[in-house]
C-alpha cells in the first residue's frame, strides 16, 4: 500500500454503496473510520417531504456537522495510522447547488468558503458510480424512514450533479468506480479487486469499469 495514502474519502449518490464500502476497508486496513450522521439531522425527514421550504436548514446543519467532524479527523489515534470516511466534505456544494434557492446559496458559499479552508483534503478520492434505477432499488432496499419520500428525479439530478462535480474535480487522486456490475458487500471477489485497485499507487484520475465474467 502506498506510504501516502492516510487519508481516504468514499463519494457517490444517496444508496450507492459509500458507507458499506468505508466500513469493510477500514476493516481490512485497520483504518480509523468516520462515517456521516445523517440521522442526526433534525431537518432531513422534512426536507424530503417539502425540499423548498426545509433545503436551507438542513443544508446549513450538514455544513456545519461535517465541518466539525473533520477537525476531529486528525486526533492523536496511535492504532489508526488512517482514516477513512464516507463523504467528502468538498461534495457538500453539490447538494446545496440544486436545493437553494439563489440568495441563499450566495450566503452558503461565504461561510462554506471561509470553513474548507481549515478542512483537511484526503489523499484519494473514490467515487462510486450507479444509474438511477439502481440507486433506487438500493434506497428501498435499506429501508430508511426518513429516505421513504425521495423522488426519483432528485436522485436523477443528484446523479448528473455528482458527475459534472468529478468531471471537473482536480483537488486530489480520484478513483472513479462504476458499480453497476458488481456486489462488493456480498461478493468477496468484487471487494478484493475492489481494494486492489484502490491501494495501488495513483495520481491525477483513474477509471475502474469492472465487468461480469
Amino acid at each position: 500500500m502506498p506510504k501516502s495514502l492516510h487519508y481516504i474519502a468514499i463519494e457517490g449518490v444517496i444508496g450507492v454503496g459509500k458507507t458499506s464500502l468505508a466500513t469493510l476497508l477500514s476493516k481490512r486496513l485497520r483504518a480509523k473510520l468516520v462515517l456521516e450522521k445523517h440521522e442526526d439531522n433534525p431537518f432531513l425527514a422534512d426536507f424530503y417531504q417539502s425540499p423548498q421550504r426545509y433545503a436551507f436548514q438542513t443544508q446549513m446543519f450538514f455544513l456545519l456537522n461535517r465541518y466539525r467532524q473533520q477537525l476531529d479527523l486528525w486526533q492523536h489515534d496511535l492504532f489508526h495510522p488512517m482514516v477513512i470516511t464516507d463523504y467528502l466534505f468538498a461534495r457538500d456544494r453539490i447538494f446545496a447547488s440544486l436545493t437553494l434557492e439563489e440568495r441563499e446559496f450566495l450566503l452558503y458559499e461565504k461561510l462554506a468558503s471561509l470553513l474548507e479552508r481549515e478542512v483537511p483534503r484526503p489523499d484519494l478520492v473514490v467515487y462510486l458510480q450507479a444509474n438511477t434505477s439502481q440507486l433506487m432499488a438500493n434506497i428501498k432496499k435499506r429501508g430508511r424512514v426518513y429516505e421513504k419520500n425521495i423522488a426519483e428525479s432528485y436522485i436523477r439530478s443528484l446523479v448528473e450533479a455528482y458527475n459534472n462535480f468529478f468531471f471537473h474535480y482536480k483537488e486530489t487522486s480520484l478513483l472513479v468506480v462504476d458499480t453497476t456490475q458488481i456486489d462488493f458487500v456480498n461478493h468477496q471477489h468484487d471487494l478484493d479487486n475492489l481494494i486492489e485497485q484502490i491501494t495501488m499507487p495513483l495520481g491525477g484520475i483513474k477509471f475502474y469499469i469492472p465487468r461480469l465474467k
